[in-house]
C-alpha cells in the first residue's frame, strides 16, 4: 500500500516554516520562489525524484529531477532580522533554482541530526557551507608580455620574400611557335 502525500510542510506548534521528516515520504508541500506567478511553488519529494510544480506569466509546468542529478545535502545560514542563528537543511542542485528547502532550525544538534538522516535517505553527500567568494583581482593592462606577440604566432615565423619580385616592363614579348 502506497504512503498517501502529505499537504504542508510545517510540523504542529512549529514556529518555524519548515520541518520535514525524511522518513515520511512522500511529502507534498509550498516553497517561496521569487520568480514564480504568487511567489510559491510546489514541491513534491519522493525518495527517487522531486517535482517542482510552479507558474511563470501564466504558463504552468512541472520539472521532474531525479534525486540522483542533485549534488547533495547542503547547510546554509539564514539571514534573519531577528538576529537568531537559524540554519537550513538544503536539497542543492547545479542549477539553484532546482534546489530544494528541507529544514530550518535553531538548534545545531537538530541540524546535525537532520542532516545525516537527509544524507543517508538520498545516498547524497554532505556539503560543507558554502562561502561566497571574492572575485578575482583585475589583471593589469599595460604589462610586458601584453607587448608580445600572441601564443599562437609565436610558433610561426615571420615571412620574408627569397627573391624580390621581376619585372620585365618595356621589354619585348618573344613567343615560341612551332
Amino acid at each position: 500500500m502506497r504512503r498517501q502525500i502529505q499537504t504542508g510542510g510545517a510540523s504542529a506548534g512549529s514556529s518555524r516554516a519548515l520541518r520535514l521528516d525524511p522518513l515520511s515520504l512522500p511529502v507534498r508541500f509550498d516553497a517561496h520562489d521569487v520568480r514564480a506567478d504568487g511567489g510559491l511553488r510546489q514541491i513534491e519529494l519522493h525518495r527517487e525524484r522531486v517535482i517542482l510544480r510552479r507558474a511563470i506569466g501564466g504558463m504552468r509546468m512541472a520539472v521532474n529531477v531525479r534525486v540522483s542529478d542533485f549534488r547533495g545535502i547542503g547547510c546554509r545560514g539564514l539571514d534573519d532580522d531577528s538576529g537568531d542563528a537559524a540554519r537550513m537543511l538544503v536539497l542543492l542542485h547545479r542549477d539553484p533554482s532546482l534546489s530544494v528547502p528541507l529544514f530550518v532550525s535553531d538548534d545545531a544538534e537538530e541540524i546535525e541530526i537532520a542532516w545525516q538522516s537527509w544524507s543517508e535517505i538520498f545516498g547524497l553527500p554532505r556539503l560543507p557551507d558554502e562561502k561566497p567568494r571574492e572575485p578575482a583581482q583585475r589583471r593589469r593592462r599595460h604589462h610586458v608580455i601584453s607587448k608580445r606577440r600572441p601564443r599562437f604566432l609565436v610558433r610561426r615565423r615571420a615571412g620574408h620574400l627569397l627573391a624580390a619580385p621581376q619585372s620585365f616592363a618595356g621589354e619585348r614579348e618573344i613567343i615560341a611557335r612551332s
